[in-house]
C-alpha cells in the first residue's frame, strides 16, 4: 500500500471524532442500571452517602460524554445532564412498572430479582428507556449507540425515539424490531420475532410518521410484522403469530393466520 491510503485516513477524520467510544457510553448506562437496581451490581451500597456520590460522578460522566457528541456546549450541555438526573425518580418509577409487567405476565418468573438479573427483555427496555430520555434532551447519537449496544447484547432492536408506554412487557425477544415513529401505548406485551416497520425506506421519508401505532394492552405474538405508519393497532387487540397487518384494525379485534397444515398419521401409509 502506498502512502496515499494512509493519507486519506489521516486526513479525514470522522465527523465528532472525539465522541467517547462505544463500550465508554455503554458501561456509563450499565453502571446507572446497577445504581437503580443494586440485584445487578457486584456489591451492596453500604450507606445511602455511597448511592449518592455515585450518582453524582454518573451525572458527571454523562456531562463528559455529551460534551464531545452533542451540540450543546458548556453550560447547556452540562444543563442536559442535570435534567437527565432530575429526571432519575420518574425513569425508575417506569422501569419498575416494566418489572411488574414481565413478572405478572410471564408464568416462568418467580421473583422480581429474577426478571431483573435474567430477562433480556428488561435489559433491553432499560437502555432504551435512558436513551429515549436522552433523546428528548435533543443529544444526537449517543441515544443511538445505547440502544444498538443493547440490540448486540438481546437482539432486540428499538429505537430511542420511539414511545412507549408503561408497564412494557417484551417475552423472549429475540428479533423484535421497534422503528423510530412507532407508539406503543400501556401494558403491552411482544414476542420474539415481532417487528413494528415501516412500508418503505425512502429516505425521502424520514421526519414522517413510517411506523405503526399500538394502542393500549395489546398482545402481539411471534413473528407478526406490522408495517406502515397509519396502521393502527386498537386498544385489547390480539395479533397472532405470523400474522402480516399494513392496514388498520379496531379495538378489541383477534387477527390470526391460519395456514392450511395436513397431518397424516403413518400408519395411514401402510
Amino acid at each position: 500500500m502506498d502512502n496515499h491510503f494512509f493519507e486519506q485516513i489521516f486526513k479525514n477524520p470522522l465527523e465528532q471524532h472525539n465522541i467517547p467510544p462505544n463500550e465508554i457510553i455503554s458501561q456509563w448506562a450499565e453502571k446507572l442500571i446497577q445504581v437503580l437496581f443494586p440485584e445487578n451490581a457486584a456489591k451492596a451500597f453500604s450507606t445511602v452517602e455511597e448511592v449518592k456520590e455515585q450518582v453524582s460522578a454518573l451525572e458527571l460522566e454523562l456531562y463528559d460524554i455529551i460534551s464531545a457528541s452533542c451540540k450543546l456546549r458548556n453550560s447547556e450541555c452540562k444543563n442536559a445532564a442535570g435534567q437527565f438526573f432530575a429526571e432519575l425518580p420518574s425513569l425508575y418509577r417506569l422501569l419498575n412498572t416494566d418489572i411488574l409487567a414481565i413478572y405478572e405476565g410471564d408464568p416462568a418468573a418467580q421473583s422480581r430479582f429474577e426478571v431483573i438479573r435474567t430477562y433480556p427483555g428488561f435489559y433491553a427496555i432499560c437502555f432504551y428507556r435512558i436513551a429515549h430520555m436522552l433523546y428528548n434532551f435533543g443529544i444526537p447519537l449517543v441515544p443511538r449507540i445505547l440502544t444498538e449496544y443493547a440490540h448486540s447484547k438481546t437482539g432486540i432492536d428499538i429505537h430511542p425515539a420511539a414511545s412507549i408506554g408503561e408497564y412494557f412487557h417484551i417475552d423472549h425477544g429475540t428479533g423484535i424490531v421497534i422503528g423510530e415513529t412507532s407508539t406503543i401505548g400501556r401494558y403491552v406485551k411482544l414476542y420474539q420475532g415481532v417487528t413494528l416497520g415501516a412500508l418503505s425506506v425512502k429516505k425521502t421519508l424520514a421526519g414522517s410518521k413510517r411506523h405503526p401505532t399500538v394502542e393500549d394492552r395489546v398482545v402481539i405474538y411471534s413473528g407478526a410484522t406490522i408495517l406502515g405508519g397509519e396502521t393502527v393497532i386498537g386498544h385489547d387487540s390480539i395479533i397472532g403469530g405470523n400474522v402480516w397487518l399494513t392496514e388498520s384494525i379496531p379495538a378489541f379485534s383477534t387477527a390470526y393466520h391460519s395456514p392450511i397444515v395436513t397431518i397424516r398419521n403413518h400408519k395411514d401409509t401402510n
